[in-house]
């Protein structure tokens, strides 16, 4: 007797993984539409694959749908979410899924999309498709978590990360280098899956960072760089700055003079004026809010002590990894401390040491 537990083959969890694969490789690329992965089969051999292209359109139902050269009749795609079924940007997948006559779909996750959500189940099985779905759904759902909660909350989804020397530093003017290469490859790989990257400005004056990503070949995916600064003080001089343009520099600020606010416009920075409480804090949830409106979906911030205590307190961060280098930084001239280790400790359920390979460096994510 067949059970719901058997009703899929070893051959289309196959299939499903390569689907899964396909959205993965893509995440935090798709802008405000979520990362998905499609599979198209005929006769056990697979005829096309697709995946959700970069900014979000065209959808891998369609990308698949496209790249294939053999004729769709009587094929199965496999697909990690419900396909779309509403007229938006780009027509409803559902329609080009009826038009080339595919039998079969199989998908893993239901869209929580209100304009989605099983409707795409019914328009497909009404036209006589075969339809199942919950197809390596726990893994599947696992990778959807920040797509379910962007859609849910209407917030990005943010990412903490510190690095912190041996004896509890996180800045040395003498020593600035804390974690190996090894550590500094996985910083990037995170930048690469991150849409944007927030700072505060005193982090921008003391590290002068370049916010990219420097993986091989992946410069050109580095996030949109976000910066914190109430009263304008950034240095005009940064690199942050000459390398701005209008779609990858925004900076949050309160309160400034025409002239400085002149200088940083003609630099092609997006100034975006936003409250602030009497410590003269940002009010981090607006923030976030207009961030998300600025189909900013995975946001990643690499702060300082305050910022990180601040965001901790608030109960802001979705994750957070802690590097933790044994090497220890120089205290002769300035140099700051990481404060914040207990609250961190204290903040969340789930502590996971990441087998990598980082050498005398270590990396944990925290997550509730």
């Amino acid at each position: 007797m067949s059970t719901k537990k058997d009703k899929f083959s070893s051959k289309d969890k196959l299939y499903m993984e390569i689907a899964l694969k396909l959205a993965k490789s893509r995440y935090g690329h798709t802008g405000s539409n979520p990362s998905v992965g499609c599979v198209i089969v005929k006769n056990d051999k697979i005829i096309s694959i697709g995946q959700t292209s970069f900014n979000g359109r065209p959808h891998a139902e369609s990308n698949a749908i496209k790249n294939s050269t053999e004729n769709l009749n009587g094929s199965i795609m496999y697909v990690t979410l419900e396909p779309c079924c509403h007229h938006g940007m780009t027509p409803p997948c559902t329609d080009l899924i009826i038009k080339s006559k595919i039998s079969e779909v199989i998908y893993s996750v239901q869209d929580i999309d209100v304009r989605v959500k099983n409707k795409s189940f019914k328009i497909l099985k009404s036209k006589k498709i075969k339809v199942k779905k919950g197809l390596l759904v726990n893994k599947v759902k696992n990778f959807y978590s920040t797509y379910f909660f962007n859609r849910k909350k209407k917030l990005p989804y943010v990412t903490g990360k510190i690095a912190v020397s041996k004896n509890n530093l996180i800045y040395s003017k003498l020593d600035k280098k804390i974690t190996n290469i090894k550590a500094d490859k996985f910083t990037h790989l995170l930048r690469y899956k991150s849409d944007s990257l927030m700072i505060s400005y005193k982090t921008l004056n003391n590290d002068n960072p370049k916010l990219n990503c420097r993986l091989k070949g992946l410069k050109k995916y580095s996030p949109k760089r976000i910066i914190l600064d109430n009263k304008l003080n950034t240095n005009i001089k940064s690199f942050i700055i000459n390398s701005a343009n209008k779609s990858n520099t925004f900076i949050f600020y309160n309160k400034a003079n025409k002239s400085q606010i002149l200088k940083f416009k003609k630099k092609g920075i997006n100034l975006i004026s936003s409250k602030i409480d009497n410590k003269g804090r940002f009010d981090i949830k607006i923030l976030l809010k207009k961030l998300y409106k600025l189909n900013c979906r995975n946001l990643l911030i690499e702060g300082g002590d305050e910022l990180t205590k601040y965001l901790l307190r608030n109960k802001i961060f979705n994750r957070f990894f802690l590097y933790e280098s044994n090497k220890k930084l120089s205290k002769r001239s300035n140099y700051l401390n990481f404060n914040s280790l207990n609250l961190l400790r204290r903040k969340y359920k789930k502590k996971i040491n990441l087998k990598l390979n980082l050498g005398k460096n270590k990396i944990t994510l925290y997550k509730n």
